[in-house]
């Protein structure tokens, strides 16, 4: 069996983890990244503005964790979407839609009961390493 390589990434221009996980690992060509939820990097709150306002905050988190990990939005393979109300969902769609646009990844989306630091949403993906 060859070597295991797990790496873990990290960066500044996302928030950091508000528990002990790490916002990405890198393994086998392929880059997990944590939930993502709508908080700013520079002050880890959430973005005011609701479910379009966190989503687009959401979306670039995990896009410069994805740069930090040596990916990209292009190279998502798939997300999974966590919504507080799934009444949110054609609102998320359409920032969603912005982001992810051509060949959108496979996306799992489902309601929950309640998301850290009260959020609306939290995103989570599966890179392929560039």
């Amino acid at each position: 069996m060859g070597e295991l390589i797990r790496e873990v990434i990290r960066t500044a221009s996302a928030p950091g983890p508000i528990g002990p996980y790490s916002q990405a690992v890198r393994s086998g060509g392929l880059l997990f990244v944590s939930g993502m939820l709508g908080l700013v990097p520079s002050t880890g709150e959430m973005v005011l503005g609701g479910i379009q306002a966190e989503t687009r905050q959401a979306l670039s988190n995990l896009q410069a964790i994805l740069e930090a990990g040596s990916s990209s939005l292009a190279l998502v393979v798939k997300t999974t979407v966590f919504l507080r109300d799934m009444a949110d969902f054609p609102l998320m769609n359409s920032v969603y839609g912005e982001f992810l646009t051509a060949d959108p990844p496979a996306r799992s989306t489902v309601q929950v009961a309640a998301l850290p630091r009260a959020a609306a949403i939290e995103i989570e993906a599966v890179a392929l390493v560039g």
